[in-house]
């Protein structure tokens, strides 16, 4: 939700500033926390508020019912669009509401808040002519209450109270009903009766707005016109107060009762005020003052201290024990605030524009604060500080002393931004300015005086600090760190040290220096840092880091006074309590509000006493009272509350808008995409922190964080516990809220279909038993097949086997007698060799024969013998026996030969025949009975017939044949 601030520019001090923690403080307003229509998103118009038992906020606003929760705004609209004028609650979890000739009451149907009109039970000829403006509930009845008519709803029956004259408005106080009845006086409303008043006519004839409970079981009265009266059972008696004249300038319409003991009025023209029992204004609260409209409609006060405004524009919600109490310059008289302090009864605020005063008179009743700025003041304050009863101001033009509504220049030396006594002689004090340091004494008993500029040191000191030797350290955001040593007399810097990153530092950027707990500590935007004088380095100081958290980069300390800090981390803020040795209490929480308020750097907190301090913010000053805080200490939180469970499947659909009725909520399969919203109704401005846990879904609880809603997707069907709680500025921790649900099993997994499943089942059992059987049936047939043909291929693979056995064997046999046969027709060759080679012998022999004379014989003589032996050697009979013989080795080879060359003659196939079993050309001579010449030429001649490439072997040729 947006949040806005709003302060005043006048404000009122009213009669003391009480340290009592149920107190409503008087200087300064409330935080007051805007709802505008644009976050509620309804009409302007707020006439009633209410809040029922789960602590949900409810408005009658004019366009329907709103509902607030401290996280969600929703709006119901009535039937007929009419405006809610009238909202009450009842312990049952009804919420009544009121409108133009209407009037019901809102519960929950269907896990969804539904209206019910309750006109229906009206007796026959009654009817609603105009407007609800009042509703009570009151243990077994509720009262509606129009300008015309009473009517008591009971025991589902309506009982109607007429008067001879119109009435105003009812008011129940304590548990009795008192209403005006115009022109006639006072009424109180006993049963179903009308009984008046007596000594009511001082009130005047019309305008009772306002009746509530006083002192002493009394009540206290509010009029449109007379002012406030009070009424003790007998006697009605005006109340002497100045609000009087406030209200009836203003007009008062409608009061509260606040702490039992304060009264709020709100007015149409001017906002509300706030009296005390004797009439003493404490409050008067304005558009000026941070409500955004000053027509209030309504007025409601919780039980937690919260006093909610229905306005004309918008809601309101005005803490009232809050520990800040602010006072915000809105027409930007006195600029930007540097620095604030209480002094002799007037309050100082230093800005960029000089020094502003105005009294501060808490005894004062309707004593406005007026700011006027002091005589030749004007230009850059920097500090306002009280030194044994004198307030010094620091100045860009110097440093004065201030006297009431006046200043004393005491230097001229330019900005001083700081001031502090020497530890190591109290009767001096130094100051760091622009242009280094400047040197002031003090004695008891006499003003503070400048002595001189300290000599040898010119560079701008922001923050000085004196350590236990004496040494004076100085830093500057952007000139660095140094340590200095005064002479004697603190006229002149006798030794500098410059200290950066080899020293340790992490740079020699924003390193200011402070004071804790007697021990000076470096802060930087690493962390803080101490200096080690024997190694002459800064080193990380882990202990407090470590213990300050988020704080351990705060760029400024504030001393609070008691052992506590205030440690500023750029523009957050937290008090540091160090009273308890080895552990540190931060409350940062509560301060959330003035986050990037207070300017940067700059920030200045007063201590005005030991529960009040003055914080300076950008356009005014907060006033923090921590005795207030401990009213809201160990104070039980509510329980968290499930709001809306939507389904967010595919497109947004609120399931339920209650997760805390005993309702069971059943959530389809196919809608299993959920998201769960829950809030806590705590209103007071804190963190909030959400814990949950989904129970049959997650392991562990999540870890804590801000986010108030969870989605869950793809839950499987079953039952679910959600489980969340709530933790308020990291300490309070609320009770565990449960909310179960179910995630119904899908269609397909319901009990018809688990009995359908069954059956189905069942028939596919006994259809499968029989399937089964024909199968098994049809199984061992095919496996008696799958058998029978397994035995016939073994049977036809061993007859394989056998016949490739066999054909081996036969191949062998075969194989074998060709090789026998090769053998053989090789021998016969070799043996026609030899026979041929042997007859050519002969032949030669014979030739060489000699007669007795020692001639050769005649051919005559040796033809006969020639014949016999050149017959021998061309037998054909030995050729045939030797053709039978290679036919027999080599069947097909002649064949292929003659079929691939029919035009070889005998000769060329006998020469083909020798040359395939690879005979040499002097063993194919003797069997052709040529010449070894005639061979080659035969050759020579069957290659060309054969038509064999030259590089190819003619023998080879005929062996591939």
């Amino acid at each position: 939700m947006l949040k806005y601030l709003y302060y005043p520019l006048f404000l009122l001090a009213a009669l003391s500033f009480r340290l009592h923690a149920s107190d409503i403080k008087s200087i300064g307003v409330p935080y007051i926390e805007n709802y505008p229509k644009s976050v509620y998103a309804s009409g302007n118009q707020n006439w009633s508020i209410a809040k029922d038992q789960n602590g949900v906020m409810y408005f009658g606003n004019a366009e329907g019912l709103l509902t607030f929760d401290g996280r969600y705004w929703q709006k119901y609209k009535m039937p007929n669009r009419q405006i809610v004028r009238a909202v009450a609650t009842d312990h049952k979890g009804k919420i009544y509401t009121g409108s133009f000739g209407e009037f019901g009451y809102w519960s929950l149907k269907n896990n969804r808040l539904s209206y019910s009109s309750l006109t229906k039970l009206l007796p026959k000829g009654i009817t609603v002519t105009d407007e609800i403006w009042k509703i009570y509930t009151d243990q077994d009845r509720v009262i509606f209450q129009s300008f015309s008519r009473i009517f008591i709803y009971k025991n589902n029956r309506i009982e109607v109270v007429k008067s001879p004259s119109s009435f105003l408005f009812l008011h129940k106080v304590n548990k009795r009903y008192l209403v005006e009845v115009l022109e006639k006086g006072l009424f109180e409303l006993i049963g179903n009766k009308l009984r008046p008043i007596p000594g009511s006519e001082i009130l005047g004839k019309e305008g009772i707005l306002s009746i509530l409970p006083y002192k002493n079981g009394g009540f206290i009265i509010g009029t449109s016109k007379n002012g406030l009266f009070t009424y003790d059972g007998k006697t009605f008696s005006p109340l002497n107060t100045l609000a009087n004249s406030y209200l009836k300038t203003y007009q008062l319409n409608n009061g509260a009762v606040l702490m039992g003991k304060y009264f709020a009025y709100g007015t149409i023209l001017n906002g509300l005020i706030i009296i005390d029992e004797n009439g003493r204004v404490v409050q008067r609260i304005n558009k000026s003052s941070g409500l955004q409209n000053n027509t209030v409609l309504s007025l409601f006060a919780d039980d937690e201290q919260n006093l909610w405004t229905g306005l004309d524009n918008g809601i309101d919600r005005i803490e009232l024990n809050s520990p800040l109490y602010f006072y915000f310059d809105k027409t930007g008289q006195f600029g930007t605030v540097y620095s604030s302090i209480i002094f002799n009864g007037k309050i100082y605020l230093g800005t960029n524009q000089g020094l502003f005063y105005s009294n501060w008179n808490p005894e004062s009743e309707l004593n406005s604060f007026n700011f006027r700025l002091i005589p030749n003041s004007q230009g850059q304050v920097w500090e306002l500080t009280v030194i044994d009863n004198e307030l010094i101001c620091g100045h860009n033009s110097g440093t004065f002393k201030v006297l009431g509504d006046e200043i004393q220049w005491l230097s001229r030396t330019g900005g001083g931004w700081t001031i502090k006594k020497l530890n190591s002689n109290p009767g001096y004090l130094i100051q760091g300015t622009y242009v280094g340091l400047t040197l002031f004494s003090k004695t008891a008993g006499s003003a503070l005086k400048f002595e001189r500029k300290i000599g040898g040191f010119d560079a701008p000191s922001r923050f000085i600090e004196q350590d236990a030797k004496g040494d004076v350290w100085v830093s500057h955001a952007y000139k660095g760190l140094y340590k200095l040593t005064l002479n004697s007399d603190y006229s002149k810097v006798t030794a500098t040290r410059y200290f950066d990153e080899k020293n340790g530092l992490p740079g020699n950027y924003n390193i200011n220096i402070f004071n804790l707990e007697n021990r000076i500590v470096f802060s930087s935007d690493a962390g803080f840092y101490t200096y080690d004088e024997l190694s002459n380095k800064f080193t990380k100081y882990d202990v407090l880091n470590k213990k300050l958290g988020s704080f351990e980069t705060s760029n400024k300390i504030i001393n609070a006074g008691n052992k506590k800090y205030w440690f500023i981390n750029h523009g957050k803020t937290a008090l540091v309590n160090f009273s308890e040795p080895g552990k540190l209490e931060i409350d940062s929480n509560q301060f959330s509000l003035l986050d990037g308020r207070m300017v940067q750097y700059y920030e200045n907190i007063s201590k005005i006493s030991n529960a009040i301090y003055l914080i300076s913010v950008d356009d005014g000053f907060v006033i923090y009272n921590t005795t207030q805080n401990q009213s809201n200490v160990n104070r039980k939180l509510p329980k968290v509350l499930i709001r809306r469970l939507d389904d967010i499947t595919d497109k947004y659909h609120t399931i339920s808008e209650t997760g805390n009725n005993e309702r069971d909520i059943e959530i389809p399969y196919s809608r299993n995409n959920i998201r769960i919203s829950f809030s806590l109704p705590y209103y007071r401005q804190a963190k909030v922190k959400y814990q949950f846990f989904l129970e049959g879904y997650s392991k562990e609880w999540s870890d804590w964080n801000f986010a108030s809603q969870k989605d869950f997707t793809n839950l499987g069907s079953g039952t679910y516990v959600f489980k969340v709680r709530a933790k308020i500025n990291d300490n309070s921790v609320s009770d565990i809220t449960n909310f179960e649900f179910e995630v119904l099993r899908p269609w397909y997994l319901n009990n018809w279909a688990i009995l359908i499943y069954i059956i189905l089942l069942a028939f596919i059992l006994r259809a499968g038993k029989q399937v089964y059987e024909k199968k098994l049936t049809r199984d061992s047939k095919k496996i008696s097949d799958r058998l029978q043909a397994e035995k016939e291929e073994v049977l036809r693979q061993e007859a394989e086997i056998n016949e490739k056995q066999i054909h081996k064997l036969q191949t062998e046999k075969l194989q074998a007698e060709l090789a026998s046969k090769n053998r053989e027709l090789a021998n016969s060759a070799m043996t026609l060799v030899y026979k041929n080679e042997l007859l050519q012998k002969l032949s030669d022999e014979i030739m060489k024969l000699k007669d007795e004379n020692g001639k050769k014989l005649s051919d005559d003589q040796t033809r006969k013998i020639q014949k016999v032996i050149n017959d021998g050697m061309n037998d054909e009979r030995d050729w045939h026996l030797f053709e039978n013989s290679f036919n027999e080795a080599h069947e097909s080879f002649f064949k292929k030969l003659k079929a691939q060359h029919p035009d070889l003659v005998p000769n060329d196939l006998k020469l083909c025949a020798y040359l395939r079993m690879n005979m040499s050309s002097k063993e194919m001579s003797s069997l052709l009975n040529i010449s070894v010449r005639g061979v080659e030429i035969r050759r020579y001649r069957l290659r060309k017939k054969l038509e064999v490439a030259h590089d190819k072997n003619l023998t080879e040729f005929l062996m591939e044949l």
